[in-house]
């Protein structure tokens, strides 16, 4: 259904094809991983905030047991290619449990053996955090996994008026548009 108001939305307005992108908090970041393992020829990269992995669950009693614990599965379900993801998701977070980050960005390496660099910083004002960056054997970044220190299960960055955001930031929103930017099909 997603894929499919994708392509309607791709016909109905000048969309480039090869900049097509699907981001998501918690169940919705569940949907965008599950739309990048299973649609890796229509979206060139995905975000995912304090969700789970694709295959992680597959009825609603494994569904709590990933958010508590962390997911089942690993691999990208029919061969699929991995789309380059990146993940946001707070230590902190009881809702989804953080491990399920840990198990995106493992599932968006898939075979590859990705060389890792870690970043840390912090917010003025707001929370630290540890942003690693997964590159291929050609130096290109496949993914991203940004670990918010005492985050909970919000949108890091997100406006103090809105719900599930956590204005102490990271900016979820910008970082995601800049991981995308960087991104295109067959790119």
């Amino acid at each position: 259904m997603i894929a499919g108001i994708t392509r309607q939305i791709m016909r109905d307005h000048a969309i480039d094809p090869k900049r097509v992108y699907v981001a998501g908090l918690s169940a919705g970041g569940a949907a965008a991983a599950i739309m990048g393992a299973t649609y890796s020829d229509l979206y060139a990269a995905v975000g995912i905030h304090s969700g789970l992995a694709c295959g992680a669950a597959s009825d609603l009693p494994s569904a709590f047991v990933a958010m508590r614990q962390g997911g089942g599965s690993r691999a990208i379900p029919n061969g699929k290619n991995s789309v380059p993801t990146i993940v946001f998701h707070g230590n902190r977070d009881t809702t989804v449990h953080p491990k399920n980050g840990d198990q995106i960005i493992e599932q968006s390496a898939g075979a590859m053996r990705p060389t890792t660099k870690v970043l840390r910083g912090r917010v003025p004002d707001g929370h630290a955090y540890t942003r690693a960056v997964l590159t291929d054997g050609a130096g290109r970044v496949i993914s991203e996994h940004w670990t918010i220190d005492g985050g909970g299960h919000a949108w890091s960055g997100g406006s103090p008026a809105g719900s599930y955001t956590d204005p102490h930031g990271p900016d979820a929103t910008r970082e995601m548009l800049r991981f995308f930017l960087e991104h295109s099909l067959g790119g």
